[in-house]
């Protein structure tokens, strides 16, 4: 029998489960810990917008361009997630996942009550803006990547229109456009599927929803999650999939996480939904039609949650220094859970050697 150097030829033992969540998260954050000489493994709070928010700071290489994740939502964080879909990310770049103000473990660590009157769209992109200056600091970058994902796609664009000498790039993955139009189409590709599935229940529950999304009003958010059961269950968020249940128990294993972050993570983002999505999806994104810095879109052929057809027409007609469309065959709108990858190899091949070529590299 040939056997590993160090190892003995033996029966596997018997699989022991994790005694409790400490121990599952203790393997998990052993497994990824970063070892390299350069490495920078940190676990923060910042003081952003005139509070305290948590970041996470992961890489090979202090000295590798830093990319930063605006997570979706409101309040969909993708740091407790991350121990899955990004550390082959972190061997090419510095990676940056910030809890939101309002979003989890930021919103833990601050009285909701206190924060309530803050979670405006304007003050969110005001903090991003903050969030990247800081990093521009503490990491002596001229320019950073951006790396927005739905709602966060909203604030990634933000950024880029102002401060595009900021930016190596933009890359949105599930880019918001033309919102209303886009819950519109989402509703109407749900119904389809209902009628066709002979889902009574559903085609009852959507077609009382018409008219939807008219005009440019906001939704209210009872219709939208009505749309939202129906449109996860037929696979409009993750492409076969029944919706963001699997990812929703992955944060579960989130080593960033403690005990009452993972408790509290579903009231976050239900408070950050209450004051932020009715009035985001009210918004016409299509009608930016230049950019001053390279863009990047990462969009799944199955996401009919934030149209991906809209976001690729948009692309079409916008102006940048540089653009690139890269489509998921496999995806939805969760691109990342979805091809981990081919986002990995996408943000490689088309990502890092913009800061190549600004010289934003480790020495040889």
């Amino acid at each position: 029998m040939l056997c590993l150097a160090g190892t003995v030829a033996a029966a596997p033992p018997e699989p022991v489960a994790p005694s409790s969540r400490a121990e599952a998260t203790g393997i998990i954050a052993d497994m990824r810990r970063v070892v390299a000489d350069e490495g920078v493994e940190r676990l923060e709070k910042v003081h952003i917008g005139g509070m305290d928010q948590w970041v996470s700071i992961r890489g090979n290489d202090r000295r590798n361009p830093v990319l930063l994740m605006l997570h979706g939502g409101p309040g969909w964080v993708s740091m407790p997630t991350s121990w899955y879909f990004q550390r082959g990310w972190e061997e090419y770049f510095t990676v940056v996942q910030w809890d939101q103000r309002g979003a989890g473990k930021t919103y833990v660590e601050n009285d909701p009550a206190k924060i309530a009157p803050t979670m405006t769209r304007e003050r969110m992109v005001e903090d991003a803006v903050e969030m990247v200056a800081w990093l521009r600091r503490e990491f002596g970058k001229d320019k950073v990547f951006v790396l927005g994902h739905s709602w966060g796609s909203y604030l990634g664009l933000e950024l880029a229109r102002r401060r595009p000498q900021w930016l190596h790039a933009y890359i949105g993955v599930g880019q918001i456009t033309d919102a209303p139009q886009s819950e519109r189409l989402g509703w109407a590709w749900t119904l389809r599927q209902a009628r066709l599935d002979g889902n009574a229940e559903a085609v009852a529950e959507l077609e009382a929803l018409a008219p939807y999304a008219q005009g440019d009003a906001p939704v209210p958010l009872a219709d939208l999650m009505k749309q939202r059961r129906w449109l996860n269950h037929y696979g409009g968020m993750v492409h076969n999939r029944r919706g963001g249940e699997a990812e929703g128990a992955a944060i579960r294993l989130s080593p960033e996480y403690t005990d009452a972050d993972v408790a509290a993570v579903w009231d976050a983002n239900d408070f950050s939904v209450r004051h932020l999505l009715a009035e985001v999806l009210t918004l016409d994104m299509g009608s930016v039609r230049r950019l001053d810095c390279p863009l990047l879109l990462f969009l799944g052929r199955h996401d009919h949650n934030v149209s991906s057809h809209l976001a690729a027409g948009w692309f079409e007609r916008v102006q940048a220094p540089s653009k690139q469309l890269l489509w998921f065959e496999d995806s939805a709108h969760e691109v990342m859970n979805e091809e981990p990858g081919k986002t990995l190899l996408s943000l490689v091949r088309f990502a890092r050697p913009i800061a190549e070529r600004a010289g934003d590299m480790p020495p040889e």
